[in-house]
């Protein structure tokens, strides 16, 4: 727990913001807005604080004006700085903003001020001056009703940068999707057509899931994943439910579309009879192409079983990157294995769990990891409360891991290995 929680304003929180205000003076960095203005707004418009214990120890207040949100007050007690709250203030503000369908968020700061960090890592950008900082709302507001009629959202930033490790992968990501897509115009000077479609493909629980999150997220653009499953149960029909999702989706202005276990609609087509699924997947191809006429778009798919796709589905012109997801690298399970240890297991070895977990899936870590925690707190239960606040240890994490099947077998990583050579396209 990181020992602070965010919620919404009330009105007994004055005194604490009254605190704050007062803080910041003292640091002589009086804000721009009055108190008065800043109350007011309190009351009235948008403001979360930030609670530790009983204690406000941070408070970020927004106001609408037209189609542009300004945020008039934002500090964070001194103590409690460098812990991430502003800029989780910052994020909670602008979401309980969205109704008002902003195009942007500003920030005017007094000239003394040097506390941009928290706005800068919140995608703000400093305009004209140092002091005045704005950002762009990917979303506007006409797109908000088609987005949640297609179940899709705007995932929040930095879940880019929590892919731990993968080096390679997000590498290659980062410079044949993110940076044309992000970029057109300069991918416009070096003749570069932004791409418009992706294969991920790789063993179960090797995490392209997350990589398709983490592009949207890292272009700041909407995620909207496609079920066939659920639209299985349309009354026009699977194809015919395909057929109509992606006509809304071209009502957003920017998309990342995800398919996850494509093979599902897209396999391999021939036998006697046909299988019911072959009119889906020949809908499945007409769509792609008439997807890709469209700027500012992405669809992801990604596959555990490559081989079983039909060959037109991954023909060039259809797909621009088949891109190989693997099992993660040393970096990357010492990343998982750093975020799924508690704060109170103290004195654990990560060298040795990243070097016993070698050919673990994420989801095959995350599995291990939950186990020891829990035969750790069944233990402590069992010693009574003298022995309640000892976290898991690293035997509890080596006899979890040991106790673990993984998930891809060695003849599995090989066949990936073999599709590699015969089917990516990077």
């Amino acid at each position: 727990m990181p020992g602070w929680r965010l919620r919404e304003f009330h009105s007994d929180d004055l005194d604490g913001v009254l605190q704050l205000w007062e803080a910041v003076h003292r640091d002589g960095e009086a804000p721009v807005y009055s108190l008065a203005e800043v109350l007011a707004s309190c009351r009235m418009d948008q403001a979360v604080v930030a609670v530790a214990g009983d204690e406000i120890v941070g408070v970020s207040v927004g106001r609408a004006a037209h189609e542009q949100g300004w945020i008039v007050f934002h500090t964070t007690r001194a103590d409690w700085r460098g812990k991430g709250i502003g800029s989780a203030m910052l994020a909670a503000v602008e979401k309980a903003m969205a109704p008002h369908g902003l195009s942007k968020m500003s920030v005017l700061l007094n000239e003394s001020s040097e506390r941009t960090e928290p706005f800068l890592s919140q995608g703000y950008e400093i305009r004209a001056t140092r002091r005045y900082l704005e950002r762009r709302i990917p979303v506007q507001r006409e797109e908000l009703g088609a987005l949640a009629e297609l179940g899709g959202r705007v995932l929040p930033r930095g879940r880019w940068e929590a892919v731990g490790g993968m080096r390679h992968e997000k590498e290659l990501i980062e410079r044949r999707l993110v940076l044309p897509l992000a970029r057109p115009d300069l991918a416009e000077r070096y003749g570069i057509v932004p791409p418009r479609a992706v294969v991920l493909f790789g063993p179960p629980g090797t995490g392209k899931t997350t990589f398709a999150k983490a592009i949207a997220s890292r272009l700041e653009w909407s995620f909207v994943e496609v079920f066939p499953s659920r639209l299985a149960g349309d009354p026009q029909g699977l194809a015919g439910a395909l057929r109509t999702t992606f006509d809304k989706v071209a009502e957003l202005e920017h998309a990342v579309v995800f398919i996850d276990e494509v093979e599902e609609i897209a396999a391999k087509r021939g036998g006697e009879p046909p299988s019911p699924l072959q009119g889906v997947t020949n809908e499945l191809l007409k769509i792609i192409p008439a997807f890709r006429e469209q700027s500012d778009r992405l669809l992801v798919v990604a596959t555990n079983f490559i081989r079983a796709l039909d060959p037109a589905f991954l023909r060039h012109g259809r797909f621009d990157y088949v891109i190989p997801i693997g099992l993660p690298d040393a970096d990357a399970r010492e990343a998982i294995w750093r975020a799924m240890v508690p704060q109170a297991a103290e004195g654990v070895d990560l060298t040795a769990l990243v070097q016993a977990s070698q050919g673990f899936s994420p989801a095959d870590i995350e599995f291990a990891a939950r186990k020891a925690s829990q035969h750790a707190l069944e233990r402590s239960l069992d010693a009574g409360a003298a022995e309640s606040d000892a976290g898991p240890t690293t035997a509890d994490y080596l006899e979890a891991i040991g106790g673990t099947k993984a998930t891809v077998s060695d003849e599995v990583q090989r066949e990936f290995l073999e599709d590699i050579e015969s089917l990516a396209r990077l």
